[in-house]
């Protein structure tokens, strides 16, 4: 495996108490890689890293740790990703809590054109039931990869619709690749890895424990163009996938129940509250979307028409007519700009003009 002691040495910083996605990245950023910090774990201090966690003795034993990891993964045919490798899905790397450490086991392009996540209660309807498998179905007409994560009821039907339907079919993991949870669909993980998979950040030895859900969930969204949720309680793992999705700038949708239902109390409540855009059938979905064919000629814009743009504002608009109808993640990513900075050009390019939002949340040069 080419790079072995650096993604081992990514692995072993994963694995040091205190250190999340976000202080890892701190940590890269200050000391150039994951392996310059271990070589050397004394030149760093940051808050919450406790001095007896990053000792000598304590870094040697996470490296000790991340190898054994390292010959699990190769001997159960495992990819490990690392933010830097070409095939990290480039919508996660746009979130500051995305994984240091991404395991996948399957055959997958996690920079698919199309990406939507599709969670809901455990407890499904016969109604939930039968949306799934129409949304599903709309989703494969439109060329369209499956997210969920794998559980019993609405996952599970997501997911087998897919594997049904033949579309790239993606299920992240609250445990690692050494265990199935829920063990009844063992069968169906097995059949999705050959077109699509299972995806996680936890290292093998990790239980399905109720904490590594809400972690889990930030995969999922952080994945997807959109996450729709089809049916959830008032509380419940659905509606913390929404927030996180809503809170990465994705496109969140619902559907609608009967009142008093208690699996549609949720999806009300999102779309009630202003956290969630209805969807009353399954073509809405390619509606709110974009998915339909557009004609995007001649999109070239006079630039120095407007010498009130700056410099960085014609960075955006560079990328833009590179890269056709944009997310604001990718272009952040492609510009080399944190998101809120990129977010608020692009409004005032939109002010002046020269962008336009199209459904999906996706940006335009003005042709």
């Amino acid at each position: 495996m080419e790079n072995e002691q650096e993604i081992t040495d990514y692995l072993a910083l994963s694995l040091i108490p205190g250190i999340g996605p976000r202080t890892s990245r701190k940590i890269i950023e200050q000391t150039g890689s994951p392996t310059d910090f271990l070589d050397q774990p004394e030149q760093i201090r940051l808050p919450g890293i406790k001095p007896e966690n990053i000792s000598r003795s304590a870094i040697n034993a996470f490296r000790e740790s991340a190898a054994k990891e390292m010959k699990f993964i190769k001997q159960e045919g495992i990819t490990a990703l690392k933010p830097n490798d070409p095939q990290y899905p480039t919508r996660l790397k746009a979130c500051e809590d995305a994984p240091l450490v991404m395991f996948t086991q399957g055959t997958m392009d996690l920079n698919a054109r199309r990406m939507v996540a599709v969670v809901g209660t455990r407890k499904a309807t016969e109604y939930g039931h039968r949306v799934t498998e129409e949304l599903i179905t709309e989703m494969a007409r439109n060329g369209c990869s499956l997210i969920s994560g794998l559980a019993y009821g609405i996952d599970t039907i997501a997911h087998r619709t897919a594997l049904n339907l033949g579309i790239q079919n993606l299920g992240v993991l609250a445990h690692g690749l050494d265990r199935l949870y829920p063990g009844v669909n063992k069968d169906l993980a097995r059949k999705m890895k050959a077109r699509g998979g299972l995806i996680t950040d936890f290292p093998s030895g990790t239980n399905p424990d109720r904490e590594n859900f809400p972690a889990r969930n930030r995969i999922v969204a952080g994945l997807a163009d959109a996450v729709v949720v089809v049916e959830a309680a008032i509380s419940g793992g659905a509606l913390i996938t929404a927030n996180i999705a809503s809170s990465y700038n994705r496109d969140v949708f619902a559907i609608p129940g009967r009142w008093g239902e208690p699996f549609s109390e949720g999806c009300n409540r999102l779309i009630s509250h202003n956290k969630a855009s209805i969807l009353t059938n399954a073509s809405d979905l390619a509606w709110y979307m974009g998915w339909e064919e557009t004609n995007n000629t001649n999109l070239h814009v006079q630039t120095s028409l407007f010498p009130e743009i700056n410099a960085e504002q014609k960075i955006l608009l560079t990328v833009l007519r590179q890269h056709e109808n944009c997310t604001i993640d990718n272009i952040a990513l492609q510009a080399n700009m944190p998101v809120s900075k990129t977010s608020s050009m692009l409004l005032e390019l939109e002010f002046i003009g020269l962008v336009r939002t199209l459904p999906g949340k996706l940006y335009q040069v003005v042709p």
